[in-house]
């Protein structure tokens, strides 16, 4: 298992995250899984073995069940080097005040997950999502709050747009208040939105990249092809619609790509497309999620895969998006004063210029 930093802070997380949305499975949650504390904990101590250090929950899946069985598994004196990372900012009740991003709301979700997950601190404390609703300065200021009291390490972000990360870090540059280490995004073969912005801002401005979803909710894991309906007891045979899928051709050309390269390595597609982000540059880590040991396994493999330059260019060629505006046009009219973080996105570009 390799190791990196996240961020711009000296914390450093294995390039294979535990995510924990199969932990519980009530409402929603419901369609990923619904692991108990016994069949969780032999997949925790499973990924534990393999050299994952991060753990990610967020109080949000299954209504705080996730993180109380990683409570369960996790409490009490830390296992050693585990970190645990968690999420705010959806509703955990039926309250005005119980979602969002307000000083109000973060505070009480913070000391909850705290409570369900039997700590005394949160490694990494992640918005879970936008809130255009509370002023930065607030939502900023109770993370501040968070962790000087001792209760929070680091803070990150997931799921923002480019301009609400820099605005945030604008915000944090001002007041002096903490900064966002890191920003959890969903990107993959098959989705790739995240190369337009985020990652060049993660590279511009030292933010670890956590992926969700990496395989794209199981539709890269080569159990999913072309022609076929989708597989019982899958996401997408239960309704799950996530990722939202735009040209499916393209989708399946994907998937074919995947499971042609893993059968010459004889790998599974998932490894992979797992292999093909965790050498993307700016991704710190991959989290992979599952509801039995051998997905966790097959998905750990990955760590340990290494795809040939060909492997790489023949999967980048196949997924690659069409080059958005004002991209195309500072490909065509500035190749000549671009930066590190531009080329991140551009560079592959220039030589259809």
């Amino acid at each position: 298992m390799e190791y990196r930093l996240l961020g711009r802070s000296g914390l450093k997380v294995s390039t294979i995250t535990m995510g924990t949305m199969t932990f519980g499975g009530k409402g929603w949650a419901r369609t990923v899984g619904d692991l108990g504390v016994a069949d969780a904990r032999r997949l925790v101590d499973l990924c534990l073995d393999a050299g994952v250090n991060l753990i990610d929950t967020a109080d949000v899946y299954s209504q705080g069940a996730s993180e109380e069985i990683l409570g369960e598994i996790l409490g009490g004196p830390r296992k050693d080097g585990v970190l645990v990372a968690t999420k705010a900012r959806f509703p955990m009740g039926e309250g005005p005040n119980d979602e969002g991003s307000s000083r109000h709301h973060l505070i009480r979700a913070c000391e909850a997950s705290l409570k369900r997950m039997k700590t005394d601190v949160i490694d990494l404390y992640q918005l879970h999502e936008w809130d255009g609703q509370t002023p930065l300065e607030e939502t900023l200021e109770a993370l501040d709050t968070l962790v000087r009291q001792g209760k929070v390490r680091y803070i990150g972000c997931s799921n923002f747009s480019g301009w609400h990360i820099m605005k945030a870090l604008g915000v944090s540059e001002r007041e002096r208040y903490q900064r966002f280490v890191s920003q959890q995004i969903h990107y993959t073969l098959e989705t790739r939105d995240a190369e337009n912005e985020l990652l060049p801002i993660s590279l511009d401005q030292g933010l670890g990249v956590l992926v969700w979803s990496p395989i794209a909710g199981g539709l890269l894991s080569g159990k999913h092809r072309r022609n076929q309906a989708a597989p019982e007891g899958t996401r997408q045979f239960a309704g799950w619609t996530e990722p939202p899928i735009r040209d499916e051709d393209r989708l399946w050309n994907i998937v074919d790509a995947l499971v042609d390269i893993g059968e010459g390595c004889g790998v599974s597609a998932a490894q992979v497309a797992l292999s093909w982000l965790i050498g993307r540059k700016g991704v710190t880590s991959v989290i992979i999620g599952g509801r039995t040991e051998a997905q966790f396994k097959d998905n750990l493999a990955a760590a340990g895969l290494k795809l040939s330059p060909e492997e790489r260019k023949r999967l980048d060629d196949v997924s690659r998006p069409w080059l958005q505006y004002p991209y195309w046009h500072q490909r065509n009219t500035a190749s000549g004063r671009l930066g590190d973080a531009d080329l991140s996105l551009i560079e592959p570009y220039l030589k259809d210029a």
